[in-house]
């Protein structure tokens, strides 16, 4: 009788549980409702609710499937999959596949993942580096779902699925509402994008960007269907505004990477293929609420700083690791077991980034002092000392070649009040003009 009125209630709101009927009459909302409120709420409410998308149609699987289970009379998967939500939202899959997010679970072979696990252990790599990238995820037929506690559950944007595919759309559209309305808010990113090496969620609540959202957040129309901006809004951008939403001009796209021109992760920045392109369409974005000039502006000093990190700080520095490595000076063989491997990471991979994210997202303070603050210091007082205590003569020479020569260094070894006539003059600021080239066509 109970499962009757729980049936009966939903056919009157216009919302069925599938369109595939479990076997003896059974259905997932009469368990579900009374096991689950909150989960059971969620789906009731979200867009899959309310045009009679049930649990079924996400979670059925073949009898063959790794993860595929027996459940009260169906064949079901507790994972749903890029694969399985491609069904219906194809598009959105195919760019969700060959997105940056889609490979974030490729950091499992990387220097990152092996900087965890050596440093850290297995515990740390799954409930930090996996949870953000995403898990190989492991079946164990002892357990009621098949999936293995060590990488279940998890939600990370590029979880390695045992049905092939990359992702897992609920990364972004958490489940079981799925909401756009959530997905376009900032704090969304928020859960992996902030912290010492990628602070994107800090740097845009510093940036003008971050001032606005949070002072027009409830003029945003943020749970229209079409949500384009300088149309449905103007107030203020979000993250998935300038990286994913639609324009007048261009479409959604959940390729984060199609409007990115730069490639800020790696020790030495370069532009990516199809920069132009890439770097138009981004553009496009930013003339809905600023005009060329300004946008020319923001690009030209952007820009400027990325090549000042690269000269200045990230090609010689490399040089020089690469250098020690080469000559095998390290006194210790197993990677990050020596202090100057630690210094080059973090000049590179935490300060490095947040100098050159600061720039790309206007936040000022991690643009200088979170950022080239932090890479001048680590760069003359720990790295290059550390450099030098190797007492090698090739190494040596480098180092003592680029402080004498290079106009760029050239100061640490000049008296103060030199440098300050020079920097009242003008002169000094010309050591960089070769930095403000627009070499991006």
């Amino acid at each position: 009788m109970k499962k009757l009125c729980v049936m009966a209630a939903l056919l009157i709101s216009g919302v069925l549980m599938s369109s595939t009927a479990l076997a003896d009459g059974a259905d997932c909302v009469s368990c579900h409702q009374e096991a689950n409120p909150g989960m059971y709420q969620q789906w009731l409410n979200s867009g899959h609710g309310k045009n009679d998308v049930g649990c079924i149609d996400c979670h059925e699987a073949d009898a063959g499937d790794v993860d595929a289970y027996e459940h009260n009379g169906a064949t079901i998967a507790t994972l749903v999959t890029p694969k399985d939500c491609g069904k219906c939202h194809e598009q959105q899959a195919q760019e969700t596949t060959d997105s940056y997010h889609a490979h974030a679970g490729e950091i499992l072979e990387s220097n990152d993942a092996y900087l965890a696990h050596a440093a850290g252990g297995h515990p740390i790599v799954i409930v930090g580096c996996e949870s953000c990238h995403g898990a190989k995820i492991k079946i164990d037929e002892t357990m009621a779902n098949k999936l293995s506690p060590e990488t279940w559950p998890n939600s990370g944007i590029g979880r390695l699925n045992p049905d092939g595919s990359k992702g897992a759309c609920n990364a972004c559209h958490s489940r079981h509402s799925f909401s756009k309305y959530q997905a376009r808010q900032p704090e969304n990113c928020g859960k992996c994008h902030l912290g010492p090496d990628h602070p994107q969620k800090e740097i845009f609540e510093e940036s003008k960007h971050g001032i606005a959202y949070y002072g027009y957040k409830d003029r945003l129309n943020l749970d229209k269907d079409e949500w384009v901006v300088g149309k449905d809004y103007y107030e203020a951008p979000t993250c998935s505004t300038c990286h994913m939403s639609a324009t007048a001009n261009q479409a959604v796209t959940h390729d984060v990477g199609d409007r990115i021109s730069w490639t800020l992760r790696p020790p030495i920045s370069k532009y990516k293929d199809d920069a132009a392109k890439k770097r138009g369409a981004m553009q496009d974005v930013c003339l809905n609420c600023h005009q060329q000039g300004f946008v020319d502006g923001h690009y030209f000093q952007y820009d400027a700083l990325v090549k000042l990190y690269n000269e200045k700080f990230a090609k010689p520095a490399t040089d020089i690791i690469k250098m020690i490595k080469g000559k095998k000076l390290l006194e210790n063989k197993a990677a990050f077991s020596n202090q100057i491997e630690w210094e080059y990471w973090e000049l590179w991979h935490h300060e490095g980034r947040r100098a050159r994210m600061g720039a790309a997202m206007m936040g000022p303070d991690y643009a200088w002092w979170h950022g080239i603050y932090d890479v001048a210091h680590n760069f003359y007082f720990k790295f290059i000392p550390e450099a030098r205590h190797y007492d090698d003569a090739e190494v040596n020479a480098y180092i003592d070649n680029l402080f004498s020569t290079d106009p760029m260094h050239k100061w640490f070894n000049t008296n103060t009040a030199d440098i300050k006539g020079a920097i009242n003059s003008g002169e000094f600021q010309k050591i960089y003009s070769q930095l403000f080239t627009q070499d991006l066509k």
